[in-house]
């Protein structure tokens, strides 16, 4: 067996022809495009790669970006007055607070103030609480892109045995919480987990976002099951690889998602796709 590899290029690509019918809709009825705003705090390297792609990824389905760069020196209180600055902004549908910030800052401070209706992250504390009760207005963009791919393949999630590695608050536990709202017996893993082989073999469908390289080799995996690889690593030599085995995994799984080029362009277009619906939410609140 040869695992059928899921392009996530090629899903996003689709996604976003979709999504770039919807944004032309809603110039023609709402006379603006949607809105996303982008703040970036410091000069991180890779946040800067970050938010360039996201930038560019409005631009390809004419969503307006609004990019704003602080300096890392900013305080707090800055920061939540730029914050509720954009809460207020009719033009702008969805407000994005780029990852990692200063230590000086409180990041859930930061986060819980953007209002709910732009969260379009999906890390506001009532959006997260929302997987467990099933309304949440916005889910998290990766654990939304990894739901995404399986829905596209056509892969059965009800009744499947899911196991999760990885336990952030980012992607493990919302993709836990997601797949288990549509009846997948869901078992979560972390780096205390003994034996990990043990829980990885019993999957149908295995995600692994652990951010450990090479994590999961060939004999930690059941023949036949999916395998969605989440994980992101840069090597010494610049070669990025993600949390499984490619090469090995593929060779017993019956789908698997490469790195990079599998969840990664999911999550942009999801964070896309949030801000679509947070602008068509809006519009269709002004004409009740």
């Amino acid at each position: 067996m040869v695992a059928k590899i899921i392009d996530g290029r090629e899903v996003a690509r689709k996604l976003r022809g979709e999504y770039a019918v919807r944004v032309s809709e809603l110039k023609a009825q709402n006379g603006r495009a949607p809105g996303l705003a982008v703040i970036l705090v410091g000069d991180n390297p890779a946040s800067q790669v970050y938010v360039r792609n996201k930038v560019r990824a409005c631009s390809d389905v004419g969503i307006d970006s609004k990019f704003i760069a602080l300096p890392a020196n900013t305080t707090q209180a800055a920061l939540l007055q730029q914050v509720d600055d954009l809460n207020g902004d009719m033009t702008i549908d969805g407000i994005l607070i780029q990852l990692p910030l200063p230590p000086h800052i409180d990041i859930r401070d930061v986060l819980e103030r953007i209002s709910v209706e732009k969260d379009v992250d999906g890390f506001h504390l009532y959006n997260v609480g929302g997987l467990v009760t099933g309304s949440t207005v916005f889910s998290p963009c990766t654990p939304y892109g990894v739901q995404k791919l399986l829905e596209h393949e056509k892969i059965p999630v009800e009744g499947a045995n899911v196991v999760v590695v990885g336990a952030s608050n980012i992607v493990g536990k919302p993709t836990a919480l997601m797949l288990m709202s549509q009846d997948a017996t869901v078992c979560i893993c972390h780096k205390k987990t003994r034996d990990l082989a043990q829980f990885t073999l019993l999957a149908d469908i295995l995600v692994v976002a652990a951010g450990v390289p090479g994590l999961i080799v060939p004999q930690m995996v059941k023949t036949g099951a999916v395998v969605i690889d989440v994980g992101i690593n840069r090597l010494p030599d610049g070669t990025l690889i993600g949390d499984v085995d490619f090469e090995g995994v593929r060779q017993k799984a019956s789908y698997i998602t490469p790195v990079p080029g599998g969840v990664g362009p999911m999550t942009v277009t999801m964070l896309l796709h949030n801000t679509i619906v947070s602008a068509e939410r809006t519009l269709a609140a002004s004409k009740r």
